[in-house]
């Protein structure tokens, strides 16, 4: 379905983002017209927003007010999406929501590599975006069940959203993080990639090659050798399992 990507905000779900504590979006893009419709939309849904149209200003609004979430743009002048991503994270977590042109898989796995936890093609619809935000954010929030959780070295508290390393915390994206505790609950079980883009991620389709940097990125963080993963290991033909009995091995992604 063809999408209208700069429809007037007044067709924006409502009541997403209110209450007490409302959600605070910075949204960084070049275009005045698409950070508008952004905003507008973002508004309506009951979030406070902030605009930024650079990497330079994004910095400085993030630092003036701390996001719960940000919508980044990669192709910004100056300073690019990548960068802004990589030194938002360096003050903190933070969700990113990547903007990306139409078929450009490279700048979408970049995107991913430094951490963004979502992202969305251009052109794209402002309602598919909000959807997207509240989705993300819905996954910041304790869960319900919010039992510590452990196995080789490795812990998880899901309910303070922190992860361990043999007693050292890890930096974690929000997806990493997710990732990490669906693993640890699920010990032992194989699960393709779809199984984990719907059961992690929340979608029923996608992008896999979503999965597979965020398996990779992982691993980075939590294997001796990740190159030769022992916790995370590939099941060919399948997908992944999570298994801290197994003696390492030769599995690559």
């Amino acid at each position: 379905m063809e999408h209208q990507p700069y429809e007037q905000a007044a067709d924006a779900p409502a009541g997403r983002g209110t209450g007490a504590a409302r959600a605070r979006i910075l949204v960084v893009d070049d275009d005045p017209t698409v950070a508008e419709v952004v905003a507008g939309y973002l508004d309506r849904a009951g979030y406070l927003v902030d605009r930024a149209g650079d990497g330079p200003a994004a910095l400085a609004g993030a630092a003036a007010h701390w996001p719960d979430l940000v919508v980044l743009d990669l192709m910004l002048p100056g300073m690019d999406g990548l960068e802004v991503c990589r030194r938002l994270r360096g003050r903190g977590p933070v969700p990113v929501i990547m903007l990306t042109a139409r078929g450009d898989e490279d700048d979408r796995v970049l995107g991913l590599e430094v951490g963004a936890d979502d992202y969305v093609t251009k052109p794209f619809s402002p309602r598919e975006l909000v959807l997207r935000v509240e989705s993300v954010l819905r996954r910041t929030r304790p869960a319900a069940d919010g039992r510590a959780l452990g196995a080789a070295g490795l812990t998880v508290d899901p309910a303070a959203r922190r992860a361990a390393r043999d007693g050292a915390e890890l930096a974690l994206t929000l997806r990493e993080f997710d990732l990490l505790t669906f693993f640890l609950r699920h010990p032992g079980r194989a699960f393709s990639r779809e199984d984990l883009m719907r059961e992690v991620w929340g979608w029923d389709f996608g992008d896999l090659s979503t999965v597979t940097v965020h398996v990779r990125r992982l691993r980075n963080k939590v294997e001796d050798d990740p190159a030769r993963p022992r916790l995370i290991q590939t099941v060919w033909g399948v997908g992944y399992r999570f298994d801290p009995a197994v003696p390492a091995g030769p599995g690559e992604e």
